[in-house]
């Protein structure tokens, strides 16, 4: 009896002492018991989306953008009487140019251009063309930028026209003016004939037979002269287009040492229309 007590108490013990936890494992490093955190999965761009624009990280840049206006003012003058194609054409501004409070491009800053083609107007039909490139800028502190840029606009006093599309001008038609010499011409000979006619006693042919000849005489001096010439004269002021930017550099817009000058596109300007003048006439008695 007392032995199965003893071995009822013993096995308990052992019940309990298996029951008992163990000692709490040693703490490790941090990077052993801390968890990666995975990674936040980035969405691909689309495939045709388009590239995001690079930003300028220099604040010291200044950049004139595609498309800007600057307004000019012709230096010389250019006709289609005599130029010919690879002739200078020279400009300056007359207008400032702003870019992030900064002007950019002065009044007074020389732009230079060239004339690439010439089409004289014809005798009958056809009128007279320039075709004009922009090609350099040059500030008043001697900074140069090179470029081509195109006319965006023409002086609106001028006759001339501008094609925007191709960058050319066109001098006006003249067939009002053609028109006026002729019948100015059938005018003057129908009086000389009436009055050849009633001396002779035949007032009525007289005046047809010197109508006649009056309207060719005036549909010859049609054929002999030309239509009016295009022409860029000096003071014309115009709009040129920049199709491309332009970059400058704070130290580039430095003009305190510039030299001051007097504009020199003072000028009379486009010519008048020669529809309005009264060049096509004929001496009547």
């Amino acid at each position: 009896m007392y032995l199965r007590s003893t071995l009822v108490v013993f096995a308990a013990v052992c019940i309990l002492t298996a029951q008992e936890p163990g000692p709490a494992p040693a703490p490790g490093p941090a990077s052993e018991t801390s968890t990666a955190t995975p990674p936040t999965p980035t969405s691909a761009p689309a495939p045709n989306a388009p590239l995001p624009r690079p930003v300028s990280t220099n604040s010291d840049e200044l950049v004139v953008a595609v498309g800007t206006r600057v307004p000019l003012s012709m230096i010389n003058s250019v006709s289609t009487k005599t130029a010919v194609p690879g002739e200078r054409v020279y400009l300056e501004s007359v207008f400032p140019i702003l870019v992030n409070g900064h002007v950019v491009i002065p009044p007074g800053s020389y732009v230079a251009g060239t004339v690439t083609e010439v089409k004289r107007p014809g005798r009958v039909k056809g009128r007279g063309e320039l075709y004009v490139r922009f090609d350099s800028l040059t500030l008043p502190n001697g900074v140069t930028r090179d470029f081509r840029a195109r006319m965006g606009s023409l002086d609106g006093r001028a006759p001339e026209t501008l094609d925007k599309s191709e960058g050319k001008v066109k001098g006006e038609g003249d067939k009002g003016g053609d028109a006026k010499t002729i019948g100015e011409g059938a005018g003057i000979g129908a009086t000389v004939g009436g009055l050849a006619g009633a001396a002779a006693g035949h007032a009525g042919m007289g005046a047809g037979l010197g109508a006649a000849a009056g309207a060719t005489a005036g549909l010859i001096g049609v054929l002999l002269t030309r239509g009016p010439d295009a022409i860029l004269a000096k003071g014309t002021t115009m709009e040129m287009v920049l199709d491309r930017p332009l970059e400058f550099s704070t130290a580039d817009i430095d003009f305190h040492n510039a030299m001051p000058r007097a504009q020199s596109s003072d000028g009379p300007g486009p010519q008048p229309s020669r529809k309005s003048q009264n060049n096509n006439h004929w001496p009547i008695p």
